[in-house]
């Protein structure tokens, strides 16, 4: 598990998320939910930041949880929310943002992936390595 790597994506997951939940437009708008004249409707902002909020919470906990199985668990509820986010977002997008949207979704889990998965020793390496 590469715990700097998952911190990092938790930190850029918090600021991102914080700034949302005070700014919806920053994710309305590339994610095409803007009017003709690029403004975010009231409802589309209200919907947009509990979104964010999770985004924010999850962040922290990557950026905070003590290595170990609190750190996994949060890598893997961060990880759940990008694959549910690259589902629902490529599925009810508009088609003209549905691609990036579906990409950076996917993106971002993937890497706490591989920060999950990387320098992971199995259970006889370990073993073995004990012994010597």
């Amino acid at each position: 598990m590469r715990v700097g790597l998952l911190r990092a994506v938790g930190a850029a997951t918090a600021v991102y998320g914080a700034a949302v939940t005070a700014w919806p437009g920053l994710l309305a708008k590339p994610s095409g939910l803007v009017d003709q004249d690029g403004r975010t409707a009231p409802e589309t902002r209200t919907s947009l930041r509990p979104l964010a909020w999770r985004d924010a919470a999850s962040g922290l906990a990557l950026v905070l949880a003590p290595e170990g199985p609190a750190l996994r668990t949060a890598a893997w509820l961060r990880i759940a929310a990008d694959l549910g986010d690259a589902v629902l977002l490529g599925t009810t997008l508009p088609r003209a943002t549905r691609a990036k949207a579906v990409a950076v979704s996917v993106g971002w889990g993937a890497l706490s992936v591989a920060a999950l998965c990387a320098g992971r020793e199995s259970a006889g390496e370990a073993e073995s390595a004990g012994r010597g």
